[in-house]
């Protein structure tokens, strides 16, 4: 299971005191399955919830129980609050529950978790293909992001690597696909973190704008770039069966609209240019038919050519 949910089905437990797996499923946009697998992890690894058969039962803690967490270490409480920050966004309960949960904190702990719990926004939908891998620069941005302190980075973008020193404002989950959302001397800039070579961690400490919302930038900057990667759009059929494998392939590139006439599906897929929907739709041969417009159908046809001409 992600830590991201254990902890938000932890908080949701704690703020509702019984909580069914069906409820969880919904709160947190997964399977009942899913949500039942979770708890029962939980149990399993000695968390003190059990469960209530019969009309009225679900899932509780032991007791009551509630997190102590005078015991952390200072390290601890900035990995908890990582992880709880982005699980809070789920449901208005869990970040009253976050809320009391920085309450708890010794007094000394509290600023940094503060801090922790707003340094990272999940982003579920995709760009492009996942990325698997776990960006070696991660760790010490999201140190860089909870201490205010700023870094100087190594970035590569376009086959240019340049050496530049940001305000680490925050960082975003996209599908396992990281950004860093900083303030740097011509404004705020957004970097890949798969483009990071190196990121040191300078003395320097920054006040971030009062006014900044990690949320509500990143949602804008996914508003500028869909505008901008959503140029050339292509409507086009596919079998039912297919729908759903190519809204997941193609992300916020696909927009399914709707049953056709034959029984496909109608959907929309779209990209920055005709020969960038034609290539991500090259793959799909005989399964995907476009039906406009003529441009991207001409592009599909050059493919093919070329495809032709180079095996030839």
């Amino acid at each position: 299971m992600r830590a991201d949910r254990l902890v938000a089905t932890l908080l949701l437990m704690q703020a509702r005191g019984r909580v069914t797996a069906a409820e969880i499923a919904t709160e947190l946009e997964v399977s009942v399955a899913t949500a039942r697998r979770d708890l029962e992890a939980l149990s399993a690894a000695g968390i003190p919830v059990y469960p209530q058969a019969g009309r009225g039962g679900g899932w509780s803690l032991i007791g009551g129980a509630r997190t102590d967490l005078s015991g952390l270490s200072a390290g601890e409480t900035r990995a908890l609050f990582l992880l709880a920050g982005p699980a809070a966004e789920a449901a208005p309960e869990l970040k009253s529950a976050l809320r009391k949960l920085v309450r708890a904190l010794p007094q000394t702990f509290r600023a940094d978790a503060a801090a922790a719990a707003d340094a990272v926004v999940v982003d579920p939908a995709r760009w492009g293909r996942p990325n698997a891998a776990r960006p070696p620069t991660l760790a010490d941005l999201q140190r860089a992001v909870v201490a205010r302190r700023r870094v100087r980075i190594d970035y590569e973008r376009a086959g240019t690597r340049t050496t530049r020193t940001v305000d680490p404002w925050g960082l975003v989950d996209k599908d396992t696909r990281w950004y860093l959302i900083a303030g740097t001397d011509r404004g705020s800039r957004t970097f890949r973190l798969d483009r990071i070579g190196t990121a040191e961690i300078l003395d320097e400490t920054f006040d971030r704008p009062a006014d900044f919302d990690l949320r509500t930038a990143w949602s804008g900057i996914v508003t500028r770039m869909e505008q901008r990667r959503s140029a050339a759009t292509a409507t086009v059929l596919v079998s039912a069966a297919l729908a759903p494998i190519l809204a997941d392939q193609q992300g916020r590139h696909c927009t399914l609209l709707g049953p056709a006439a034959d029984g496909r599906v109608r959907a929309h897929i779209t990209a920055d240019t005709p020969k960038m929907v034609a290539r991500q739709l090259a793959g799909w041969g005989a399964d995907v038919e476009v039906i406009d417009p003529p441009e991207i159908r001409a592009e599909l046809v050059a493919l093919g050519r070329e495809l032709i001409e180079g095996n030839g």
